[in-house]
């Protein structure tokens, strides 16, 4: 077995001894149980579907390695999943150095797998050889089930990663492949309980990646309402940005597609221009989402700028070396995935977010610029139509930047100005302050004479802003509601956005609990994703959650509701009430500063939900659907999902 030393400095304390004794030295996945978030990067929901990524990674493996052809995933009752391939099979004989059986090794020691050159795969996601051990770790239980032979059918199961028995024969069987199930552990996750939605689009996403790999998802839990969907792309990558620009219209018909082999490293990226303003690129490497990018989305970048402007001056379209398209032109409204397979993937990290192998860059750069540039002169129809989008995006954004000076030259976004409105707190260290974008001047009156000024800062909004996913960046600097925005962040917008320079670690919406507060949130948060998208990356994006009634029983403090079965819970405490000690809340503005500070901008009893982005594919499907042009598919997703609609404002 593995052994980790836990070896930390320690402040020294009066009256704590640091010596020999303080050296931990953790017995085999003990390390994984201690620091979770070292090896899943979060114990929350995130983490807990990250379990499932990494047994699914190993059976697309054997899939990338042409041995797999049908994965099935099952979400069993009580939150157990099952992940069950017919694949070649984990090797069931005893291994040389141990002397305990090969799937007590893989799943019992870090770092020990196929996939470190020993020729059981050419290319793999599962690149560190932690996955499949760190899930057992993390698991309350979990079985093995294996026929590599195609004879002896092979089990074994562990409990908080400690082998329960050795591997054993519990049959015969003549099928190969492998079947894992386990119980995620509630000593190590915040919540055990699988979004089937977020599972469905990781496993959408591995079949997309994968062509020709069929994978089936299953929700058993509730045996009257059994969910299931199967996912088979024949067309790969291309498939993947069809999907992509699902409910938008496409600028040319034709998916581009791109391939190309050299050394032990391949490329496939498919890419379609649509008629929105935003850029949505995809990277994978060896089938893992690469979110922070890395060498070959740098090479598919500068390829794709250079081969854009030299055909728009081959066509006399751009003229001189000052008329030059930017990335940021050529890459407006482009939907793309990149895929690349190589042998040694560097990757920053095990959660692997970033590619760093530099000769992976020289392979996409020269085959965008070889192949794109074949297509376009052979596609003359489309390569007008991409040429005429990137030189709107150009005077648009030239357009922009005079927004942008004449409303600084007016002191509205001067970062020494902060907007009129904005009652800043006293607190300048970013980590410490939170920023309250209220709705109404009426609520934001309460909410300023209520908060902690020293931490808190309230910016009021009047009415509804601007919905910027029908707009470009010229009309943003000039819009008096997200101007305001702007500034008190002070990070700049779009590319220029700087995360670092955030003025506030929380920015918390804060608007009525009705249609008109529901539809404030979604234009906020539409902007925050199109224009700010780094911000509710780190986590800086909350909601306020104001009650929506107040229960009072004679002369005992008030009580506060959140929704309709709360206050059904307070009356049946308090004994019961009469209806007019009920007040059911129509806006914030109804609550005096005391009882806003109480009930939703006090720490000690708030409610705030963070806003995350699992998935940026789906958060931009998400978005173009909900805020877009197109009605029709707004229209059908209502009608789907009205039933489900609660505390109706009507």
């Amino acid at each position: 077995m593995n052994d980790e030393i836990m070896n930390s400095r320690e402040t020294a304390v009066e009256g704590k001894e640091y010596d020999e004794a303080q050296i931990q030295i953790l017995e085999g996945l003990e390390a994984v149980r201690k620091r979770p978030g070292m090896y899943i990067g979060t114990t929350s929901s995130r983490g807990l579907h990250h379990l499932v990524h990494e047994i699914v990674d190993n059976a697309v493996d054997e899939a990338l390695a042409g041995f797999c052809t049908h994965i099935k995933v099952s979400i069993l009752p009580g939150d157990v999943i099952r992940v069950e391939d017919d694949g070649r099979g984990i090797p069931t004989g005893t291994h040389p150095k141990t002397g305990t059986s090969t799937v007590e090794v893989v799943y019992t020691i870090l770092h020990a797998g196929g996939k470190f050159g020993g020729g059981g795969y050419k290319v793999s996601g599962g690149l560190h050889g932690v996955g499949a051990s760190v899930v057992n770790a993390l698991s309350e239980w979990l079985e093995v089930v294996v026929c590599h032979d195609g004879k002896n059918l092979m089990m074994q199961r562990f409990e908080r990663g400690v082998p329960s028995y050795p591997l054993k024969k519990i049959g015969e069987r003549r099928e190969t492949g492998t079947q894992v199930t386990f119980k995620p552990d509630p000593l190590m996750f915040e919540d055990t309980v699988f979004d089937y939605d977020t599972l469905k689009s990781l496993l959408r996403e591995a079949a997309f990646l994968t062509a020709g790999l069929r994978i089936t998802l299953t929700d058993l839990r509730d045996p009257d309402d059994i969910q299931t969907d199967s996912f088979h792309y024949e067309g790969g990558v291309a498939s993947f940005v069809e999907y992509l620009n699902t409910n938008k219209t496409v600028v040319h018909d034709k998916v581009i597609f791109i391939s190309g082999t050299r050394d032990d490293a391949s490329a496939e990226i498919a890419m379609q221009y649509n008629e929105t303003y935003n850029e949505n690129i995809l990277s994978f490497a060896n089938n893992v989402r690469t979110t922070e990018g890395g060498m070959h989305e740098t090479g598919f970048k500068t390829a794709l700028t250079r081969v854009i402007n030299d055909y728009g001056k081959k066509k006399n379209i751009i003229k001189g070396d000052d008329k030059v398209l930017t990335g940021d032109d050529v890459r407006e409204g482009l939907s793309a995935v990149i895929s690349v397979k190589l042998k040694e993937p560097q990757f920053e990290g095990q959660t692997k977010t970033k590619l760093g192998n530099s000769e992976i860059r020289t392979l996409v750069d020269s085959l965008v610029q070889e192949k794109l540039s074949s297509f376009l002169e052979e596609n003359p129809a489309v390569g007008k139509a991409i040429l005429e989008k990137s030189v709107a995006a150009s005077r648009a954004r030239e357009a922009a930047r005079k927004a942008k000076e004449a409303t600084r030259r007016k002191s509205a976004l001067d970062s020494a100005s902060l907007p009129g409105k904005l009652a800043d707190c006293q607190d300048r260290n970013p980590e410490n302050t939170e920023i309250y974008i209220v709705e109404g001047d009426s609520a934001g009156g309460s909410a300023k004479q209520g908060r902690d000024r020293k931490y808190q800062a309230i910016l009021p909004l009047w009415g509804k802003m601007l919905n910027v996913e029908k707009a470009r960046a010229d009309r943003i600097y000039g819009n008096d509601k997200l101007a305001p925005i702007i500034t008190a962040l002070g990070a700049g917008i779009g590319a220029e956005f700087d995360v670092e320079k955030v003025r506030y670690h929380k920015v918390i919406i804060m608007a009525d609990a009705d249609v008109d507060g529901s539809h404030i949130r979604c234009l906020l948060l539409t902007f925050f994703f199109r224009f700010m998208r780094p911000l509710i990356e780190a986590g800086y994006v909350y909601l306020a959650q104001p009650p929506l009634y107040k229960i009072q029983k004679g002369k005992l403090p008030p009580r506060y509701a959140y929704d309709e079965k709360g206050m059904q819970d307070i009356i049946r405490e308090l004994g019961g009430v009469s209806e007019d000690s009920i007040q059911r809340y129509k806006g914030l503005g109804e609550m005096n500063p005391e009882q806003l500070w109480e009930t939703t901008m006090d720490p000690a009893n708030r409610t705030i939900l963070k806003v995350e982005m699992a998935d940026a594919a789906a958060a931009d499907e998400a978005f173009t659907l909900l805020m877009g042009d197109m009605v029709a598919p707004r229209k059908e997703y209502i009608e789907k999902h009205a039933k489900y609609v609660q505390n109706l404002d009507i």
